[in-house]
């Protein structure tokens, strides 16, 4: 099985480039945020509680992201790898989907992490915020979302970095472009 974490500020690229990994590799897309906007969308009780937390630029809490991601990943199980976009986002996290893989003698195989810079970032969410009319994507939430970025999620890449499966890529350019790097880095690992 082939397990890539893709990984990176919000409005980076992750979503884009996940949908190119599961059209060429046959990888079973996995993304927190679209779960937790549809559970918000059909006002479960864990959507409410979800959106209490997004509304507010913050992260959902772990154990609540981590129970509905292994219900998830279970029923896929005969899938040939899993593309974790969004997740994990602080290290408990990361060590929680290695626990949560390991449960089926799996593991994460790489760590895409694409790279763009704040201003760059912000214009990205701001026009995506005008066309989907996503609340979320405004110039307030948008900037409290980056900052918990950076104390809560940057930890993570040197917890990844650590374990030799970072991979990271320079998220500028056009989208063919940043998908020929990171296709370069999984070819390697598929070798």
């Amino acid at each position: 099985m082939l397990n890539i974490v893709i990984f990176g500020a919000p409005g980076s690229g992750k979503g884009t480039q996940s949908e190119k990994l599961v059209a060429k590799y046959g990888l079973q897309h996995v993304s927190t945020g679209e779960i937790l906007r549809d559970e918000i969308e059909a006002n479960t009780e864990l959507g409410k509680l979800a959106d209490s937390y997004m509304s507010k630029g913050e992260l959902v809490p772990d154990c609540i992201v981590i129970d509905m991601l292994d219900c998830r990943t279970e029923k896929k199980r005969h899938v040939k790898g899993f593309i974790f976009d969004g997740f994990p986002r602080t290290v408990p996290q990361g060590e929680a989907l290695s626990k949560m893989l390991s449960k089926h003698e799996e593991d994460v195989n790489a760590v895409i992490s694409l790279e763009v810079a704040d201003e760059e970032l912000i214009d990205r969410l701001l026009k995506r915020g005008q066309i989907s009319g996503r609340s979320d994507d405004n110039r307030e939430t948008i900037e409290a979302r980056l900052k918990v970025y950076y104390r809560q999620t940057s930890p993570l890449k040197e917890f990844y970095k650590e374990r030799g499966i970072l991979k990271e890529i320079d998220g500028i350019g056009t989208v063919d472009e940043i998908f020929r790097t990171i296709e370069n880095e999984i070819d390697q690992l598929i070798k």
